[in-house]
């Protein structure tokens, strides 16, 4: 039933969706719908797939690498979500809210970018551009599909637990475009593989991806680091050792696309947990809170927190009903994007060697 239900009802609609896409892209192709070229550096972070592939903790990497280098950067996102419409540059009374979950939880990391969030991120560039002179860089987050804007550098994220070749059309799988449209990339890279992935394996995706001479292929990994309070005013009582030592219950509660790695790392740092999952973005109501409440009351061990997402912790933060008496058990855990085969120098090189060679027109005058 469900393969009839795939085959006569969502692959006729994936294939109207996908003609769509098409001729849309074709236009920008071809010059029939515009798009903005810049003369300072942007550089661009996407995907194909809806979600899963770790565009928030790229973005991430991108900025704190910037910013060691020293150059002047700002953050452009659409800000999905959130409760506010147009332009929103952010300012150190933002919430989630504002500008978004995500924003949010970058604006936290990095006090020091200029954050703006629109759906037409052109006048986002073009207020920053306005108002902050100094600014040397901007990151596009999510914009693989947004080409009204030309990015100098064009990063394309790929899940490798789903890789685009073996996926189909939205809504009869995944993904937004079609594979074709990853030779718009400059950089691929393929997130989320295992820490040891075969050398074989690797090579198989190089050949499948079918990666162009001007197109540079990384293979990325998540690592976790260690727990911290979600909530400013709680004094941080708890690590990841302390938690194993003690055989804490550990509920976690996610609102994201996928949340499978955290629990194979939970379950092999600590052992058993228990989980309650919404959909990406969510909202938690008043009604989502009191499950929370009741399910971590009911555990049973003596040591307990709730563990949840740095994305789903930008959302709590932002969320003033939150009850006052489950702050001091609330924890976060946060990624870190570590390239693997040696590939993170060079990376780091590329980005850095653009933006040096490209900012002495950057900056906003």
């Amino acid at each position: 039933m469900r393969f009839l239900f795939k085959n006569l009802i969502l692959a006729p609609l994936a294939f109207l969706y996908g003609f769509v896409v098409f001729i849309r892209n074709k236009c920008f192709d071809f010059g029939i719908f515009k798009s903005q070229k810049y003369n300072f550096p942007i550089i661009s972070v996407g995907n194909i797939t809806i979600g899963g592939t770790g565009k928030t903790p790229h973005t991430e990497y991108l900025l704190e690498l910037l910013q060691q280098e020293n150059f002047k950067v700002a953050m452009v996102s659409r800000g999905y979500r959130r409760k506010s419409k147009g332009l929103v540059v952010a300012t150190e009374n933002s919430t989630a809210n504002d500008i978004g979950d995500e924003p949010y939880q970058m604006l936290r990391k990095f006090p020091n970018v200029s954050i703006g969030v629109d759906s037409k991120r052109k006048r986002a560039i073009d207020f920053l551009k306005k108002n902050n002179p100094s600014i040397q860089a901007v990151v596009l987050d999510d914009a693989y599909q947004h080409r009204y804007v030309v990015a100098g550098i064009s990063i394309l994220l790929i899940n490798y637990n789903r890789l685009i070749y073996n996926d189909r059309i939205l809504p009869y799988g995944r993904l937004r475009e079609s594979a074709d449209e990853c030779d718009r990339a400059d950089i691929i890279i393929v997130t989320k593989c295992p820490q040891e992935v075969r050398p074989i394996d690797l090579r198989l995706i190089h050949k499948n991806l079918n990666v162009k001479p001007h197109q540079k292929l990384y293979f990325s990994t998540f690592e976790y680091k260690e727990i911290y309070p979600v909530f400013p005013s709680v004094k941080n009582v708890w690590n990841i050792a302390h938690l194993q030592e003690q055989k804490a219950g550990i509920l976690i509660v996610t609102g994201i696309v996928s949340a499978n790695d955290l629990y194979r790392y939970v379950e092999e740092k600590i052992g058993y947990f228990e989980k309650i999952k919404f959909k990406d973005h969510h909202r938690f109501s008043k009604r989502d809170i009191r499950r929370i409440e009741q399910r971590f009351n009911n555990m049973t061990q003596r040591s307990k927190i709730i563990l949840v997402s740095e994305k789903d912790a930008a959302r709590l933060l932002s969320d003033v009903a939150f009850p006052e008496k489950l702050k001091p058990y609330v924890y976060t855990i946060p990624i870190k994007v570590k390239f693997l085969l040696d590939q993170q120098e060079m990376f780091n090189k590329q980005i850095v060697e653009y933006v040096r060679e490209n900012k002495r027109n950057g900056r906003f005058s």
